[in-house]
């Protein structure tokens, strides 16, 4: 399986760009799962505080303490076991989109955020986002309206070009 951040406008985007709150969790088999913020909250929770939310052009804002999932336990409960793994792409409804990798992942408190401050996230404030704490320049590696989290193996890495 190969995947590639496709091309994406930077223009920020106050609507969510559809009603479904579920996301995908594909597989490097191809397999996929849908996933809902109840699905979420049934793993691990944590809470990361002093994060930023960083907005191509609209600044920073917070700090802010999100709650959610890490998305290392995420990939441990629907991933086998024995499934390497190299990075993950997450992609937004409206086509934005990152790539982590795998020691990225392990090294941070990588969150698949669904709460902020203690309340649940709304719709428009994402209801599932992917929060990175470490970053704080250009809105590069959050993600708002997660809609997929695709799981990649060193070979679909090596043919996705860098």
């Amino acid at each position: 399986m190969t995947a590639f951040v496709p091309p994406h406008r930077h223009d920020p985007n106050p609507f969510p760009p559809s009603d479904d709150p579920t996301f995908t969790l594909e597989q490097p088999d191809g397999s996929a799962v849908r996933l809902t913020v109840a699905d979420l909250r049934a793993l691990p929770a944590v809470t990361v505080p002093n994060c930023y939310i960083v907005s191509t052009g609209h600044g920073t804002s917070g700090p802010f303490t999100f709650g959610g999932v890490l998305v290392r336990d995420l990939l441990a409960a629907y991933l086998p076991a024995e499934m390497p793994w190299s990075a993950v792409v997450v992609l937004s409804g409206d086509g934005f989109g990152t790539r982590l990798s795998a020691a990225e992942v392990q090294a941070e408190p990588v969150l698949l955020a669904y709460t902020v401050d203690g309340r649940p996230l709304t719709r428009r404030e994402g209801l599932v986002r992917l929060i990175v704490p470490g970053e704080t320049d250009d809105a590069l590696k959050q993600v708002k309206w997660v809609e997929r989290v695709m799981v990649i193996t060193e070979f679909a890495r090596d043919r996705a070009g860098p």
